[in-house]
């Protein structure tokens, strides 16, 4: 059991940072016989000296610059789980649960959870992926605080984000291109399609299959990027995903006579909203302010 308290390694700090006894004093509203006792005291109980004189003033000395830098960070680190139980004993949540489908645009997602790190640093967050009925599964499960999905929740009222834009891609040597017509479906048929397995565990979905008769089921929408760029495929995906591969010539749009667009709007699902803490509201506020900003459709005219 640690023999030196808190309480002295804050005063030993305050006569260092203030310059002596008598201004310490004054700024943590204590006596300097108060401080200088405690100060004394702790360089007893360590059998080290921390302070030395220097004129009327005082100085650390080496091994009292090393300790009182290791109890910065204990004073520190008390100050935070103050602030932390205070929080709590406000209402504050421990931790928010979001479930996000992969369609929702990236820089979005990243702001807004920079944004909520900065108001509530000590909130941990748990972030789900999911794609399709992955996150609608998690809030009947009652698994997750707040839901971001393409699919509307049967018993919930969500709130609209953002309009996501599908874009058909493949890469530029792909035989689709190669054609160098305008294609329909029964061109696509005949080549692989990838597509996004959906992350439910219980009621799982096919959206998007056109019964290629080669398909790739693949986990997760950087997956299917990679193997798109290297030519194994087409498939749709979110334009904000592929803004660069697109820019690039990594990927290009198929010259779709029909359906090289698809458009699908995304929405902000509470498990509870009237329950919600301040936490949780505070995300899905800082998620809906970024959906706004971002551009999810904008910007593309690469499909005739």
């Amino acid at each position: 059991m640690s023999r030196v308290t808190l309480a002295q390694w804050q005063m030993l700090a305050a006569v260092v940072d203030h310059g002596g006894f008598a201004r310490a004093a004054e700024a943590i509203h204590k006596s300097p016989s108060t401080l200088n006792h405690a100060v004394h005291k702790l360089e007893e109980q360590l059998g080290v000296q921390v302070l030395e004189p220097v004129g009327r003033q005082v100085r650390l000395t080496e091994a009292g610059e090393l300790l009182l830098r290791r109890a910065r960070q204990l004073i520190e680190g008390a100050a935070a789980l103050e602030d932390v139980a205070g929080r709590l004993a406000e209402g504050l949540e421990a931790e928010v649960v979001l479930a996000v489908d992969q369609v929702f645009p990236p820089d979005a997602l990243a702001c807004a959870l920079e944004t909520f790190s900065a108001a509530y640093p000590h909130v941990r967050v748990q972030l789900h992926e999911t794609v399709l009925n992955g996150g609608i599964e998690m809030l009947y499960d009652g698994s997750a605080d707040l839901v971001i999905s393409g699919l509307s929740a049967q018993g919930f009222l969500g709130e609209s984000l953002v309009m996501v834009r599908f874009v058909a891609v493949a890469h530029p040597e792909h035989p689709l291109h190669r054609l160098g017509r305008p294609l329909d479906l029964r061109d696509l048929v005949q080549h692989r399609q990838l597509v996004v397995r959906d992350s439910a565990l219980r009621q799982s979905m096919d959206s998007g299959w056109l019964k290629a008769e080669q398909r790739w089921t693949l986990s997760h929408l950087g997956t299917s990027i990679d193997m798109l760029e290297r030519g194994l495929g087409f498939a749709w995906l979110p334009e904000t995903r592929i803004r660069g591969a697109l820019a690039a010539g990594r990927l290009v749009a198929l010259p779709l006579t029909a359906g090289g667009l698809r458009e699908i709007p995304v929405q902000l699902i509470h498990r509870d909203r009237d329950r919600a803490g301040p936490a949780t509201r505070a995300l899905a506020e800082a998620l809906a302010r970024e959906a706004r900003r971002c551009p999810a459709g904008d910007g593309f005219d690469g499909v005739e």
